[in-house]
């Protein structure tokens, strides 16, 4: 593959520690996988590596927070810019790495400039209370860079879902070590690492290094991490919010979702089942906020059904980077194995496979499922494919039981009459809801996280959540003399 001028060769094989640098573990191949091709080799970091990267962050970190609000955010708004100016570059980056159709990458290359825009802001933000206080003093609170912040991101929005914790939390004078998936270690680590220090961020405030299980264990255990910022799977999640609990660690968890899109009686069935596709088979359903629930009223279940799957058959799917597609590849092997074993798995239990199916290489069509039962593993299970599985509810009561049943809570979408949804969406358990919306959403500026096997909370997005996510409260008391004491 071609590089251009701005991210040129000298990360290739390796990690970021101010510089690029050797990793201890071997290098890894960077695959598209639409193809099978190397693209390039991106370096890997050992446990020791992370170690060595917490303590040579907490050293640059204490020289950051010192530096003026005005220059922090002169570099958030550089940051920015460059972006915007390096787009078409790192977007060829996200459509071979990550299988994304070119409307998805320049999405996530618009949302990191609009985040470090946003973020620009955060460091001349007020950041502190004056108290009441019965005591004949001044009582104070302040906000303070919350220290070291590890961020360990995923490989299905690679840019989007680093850039999110990175910018604020660099912005509010923390120094960041980012983790990001080795399979998308370009897109979503090389890049940041490259437009950060041509922005002007100082050596050391942001390291990029990516790594298996044991690095990101490391980096949650170094004592100079105070945060860790993690976007993942369930599974992993878990994981790493107990070790973090373990050490009284503040852990930020986006993790899955099973979210269900309801569609009323007397919706309109056209616009529905557009909103409908798009929620499923966006990126190839890999995005925690996929509709992966269609729960239709059995008045219009069967047109719905229908209309889904005419939607469905109109989707090209191939290769982004070479063809106009409306699907690209899953991501690796063993991701297509498992999004074919609960196509396969969901007919043996009985569900009816209206289009679509297993295909073929890295390729899965957009695929209906019709005649599930409660307990089918398609209607039950984080498929993270682009499988859309249909049920029906009769009642209102019945549709809130159905979706709140789930695991998980993350997004849900109500589509049809206004009064009747916001009527719903009271009895809906969910981080988010969509009214007259698909389920995939997220803007930098609003709280965004789960509840249940989705997360603890919206931790990140918007200047509230980031403040409060990024940075530690500090009571402060002053008085005018020394104050006396009985002893």
């Amino acid at each position: 593959m071609s590089t251009e001028t701005f991210l040129g060769t000298d990360w290739n094989g390796r990690i970021f520690t101010g510089d690029w640098v050797d990793g201890a573990a071997d290098p890894t191949p960077v695959v598209e996988p639409a193809t099978g091709e190397t693209l390039a080799q991106i370096g890997m970091a050992s446990s020791d590596d992370a170690l060595e990267a917490a303590r040579r962050a907490a050293a640059a970190q204490r020289d950051w927070a010192k530096t003026k609000p005005t220059e922090r955010a002169a570099v958030m708004r550089r940051a920015g810019e460059l972006w915007t100016q390096h787009a078409a570059e790192i977007n060829t980056w996200i459509m071979r790495e990550s299988g994304a159709i070119a409307a998805k990458a320049t999405f996530e290359t618009d949302y990191a400039a609009a985040t470090c825009y946003d973020s620009a802001a955060l460091p001349t933000h007020p950041k502190g209370q004056v108290l009441p206080s019965d005591e004949p003093h001044w009582s104070f609170s302040r906000r303070v860079p919350a220290g070291v912040v590890t961020v360990i991101a995923p490989f299905n929005f690679p840019l989007i879902l680093s850039i999110r914790s990175v910018a604020p939390a660099l912005a509010l004078g923390n120094a960041v070590i980012l983790k990001p998936d080795p399979r998308t270690a370009v897109s979503g680590g090389v890049t940041l690492a490259k437009i950060f220090a041509e922005a002007g961020l100082p050596e050391g405030v942001l390291q990029v290094l990516p790594g298996g299980g044991d690095v990101g264990e490391a980096l949650v255990a170094a004592p100079e991490v105070s945060v860790i910022s993690f976007t993942g799977s369930t599974a992993a999640g878990r994981i790493v919010g107990e070790n973090a609990g373990r050490l009284l660690k503040r852990c930020h968890l986006e993790l899955g979702g099973n979210n269900a899109l309801i569609v009323l009686p007397g919706a309109d069935l056209e616009a529905a089942a557009s909103a409908g596709a798009f929620g499923s088979w966006f990126h190839q359903g890999q995005i925690c906020m996929t509709t992966g629930r269609h729960l239709v009223h059995d008045s219009i279940y069967d047109d719905y059904v229908a209309a889904l799957a005419e939607h469905a058959a109109k989707l090209p799917v191939g290769d982004p980077s070479t063809e106009e597609v409306a699907l690209g590849p899953i991501i690796d092997e063993k991701q297509q194995t498992h999004v074919r074993d609960i196509i396969e798995k969901a007919q043996a239990d009985g569900a009816r496979l209206v289009t679509g199916g297993v295909g073929e290489g890295p390729f899965v069509p957009a695929t209906v499922l019709a005649d599930l039962s409660p307990t089918n593993p398609a209607w039950t299970q984080e498929i993270f494919g682009p499988v859309a599985p249909v049920g029906r509810f009769s009642t209102l009561e019945e549709a809130a039981d159905i979706v709140n049943d789930s695991e998980y809570g993350l997004s849900v979408s109500i589509l049809g009459d206004l009064g009747t949804a916001i009527d719903l969406a009271d009895h809906i358990d969910s981080g988010k809801i969509h009214i007259n919306e698909q389920t995939i959403a997220d803007e930098g500026d609003v709280p965004f996280g789960g509840t249940k096997d989705s997360g603890n909370g919206s931790r990140i997005g918007g200047a509230e959540a980031n403040i409060e996510s990024f940075t530690e409260v500090q009571w402060i008391t002053m008085r005018s003399q020394i104050a006396p004491y009985p002893f």
